[in-house]
């Protein structure tokens, strides 16, 4: 019997404090959780940010003037070092991991698609947790992806996966900002509801990565219109990732 399969995305919000650094705790949480859904019957992909931050983190400011080059640089230095954390996180818990680094083009028709399809599938058949990020050292401008929650939905339908999760550092979708009194938590939306209006703006700096709410609501829409059921939801909540795989209702859920 196959394994349900599911997507979660984790930002850069979620994994640092306040001061931008890179929290251990939070990463080693997010590990255990997979490792319970893993053994719960799902086959887990992971695809992580972190990598700029995790750069910056080692390499402080850099010389560089060009923005698009400064990115390259800190992600370059960053993601073996985010790549370090993991394989030790998930080999404590008896798992294994493997990176998967892509750019657009890679899930264009054709050969580069069928590619990636051939890794993903490989690694499931394995057991291997996928871990996922967009290839910035070589992405031109024009084909980045708009922030990983794309590369994520764009991996849940290559890998037809049961289920999307989103973590961010909300408890998900709300009627205004989270922290007026009169803002109420959406529950859940249909893929052609119209509740963009309720999109507050973000305001990030470097290194902090590119998508906020109004992303991950464009996202969560496209992805459930294609029949994968996707939540927003609060990364540092305490096992939120396998409370949602439970039927909690937990988090903003997208459906078709």
């Amino acid at each position: 019997m196959n394994k349900k399969r599911v997507v979660i995305k984790v930002g850069t919000n979620v994994m640092t404090n306040r001061d931008n650094r890179i929290v251990g705790p939070i990463l080693n949480e997010l590990v255990r959780q997979i490792a319970v859904v893993y053994e719960n019957g799902y086959m887990p992909v992971l695809v992580s940010s972190g990598s700029a931050i995790a750069g910056k983190e080692v390499l402080g400011e850099c010389r560089a003037k060009d923005d698009s080059t400064r990115r390259q640089i800190y992600s370059s230095v960053g993601q073996p070092r985010m790549m370090r954390h993991y394989y030790s996180l998930f080999h404590d818990h008896g798992m294994r991991c493997a990176q998967i680094l892509a750019t657009k083009r890679d899930f264009s028709p054709g050969k580069h698609r069928e590619n990636m399809i051939n890794c993903y599938e490989g690694l499931l058949d394995e057991g291997i947790v996928p871990i996922a990020n967009e290839d910035d050292a070589v992405s031109l401008t024009l084909s980045m992806f708009s922030d990983n929650d794309e590369l994520a939905s764009l991996v849940a339908e290559l890998i037809n996966a049961d289920a999307l999760i989103i973590l961010t550092d909300t408890d998900g979708l709300y009627t205004g900002h989270p922290d007026d009194e009169d803002s109420r938590k959406i529950q859940e939306v249909h893929h052609g509801e119209e509740v963009e209006q309720y999109v507050q703006k973000s305001r990030k700096g470097e290194g902090e990565g590119r998508g906020g709410m109004k992303s991950k609501l464009k996202i969560a829409k496209e992805t459930a219109r294609k029949n994968i059921p996707t939540y927003i939801a609060n990364g540092k909540q305490q096992n939120v990732i396998v409370d949602i795989l439970n039927g909690k209702k937990i988090g903003t859920k997208f459906y078709a």
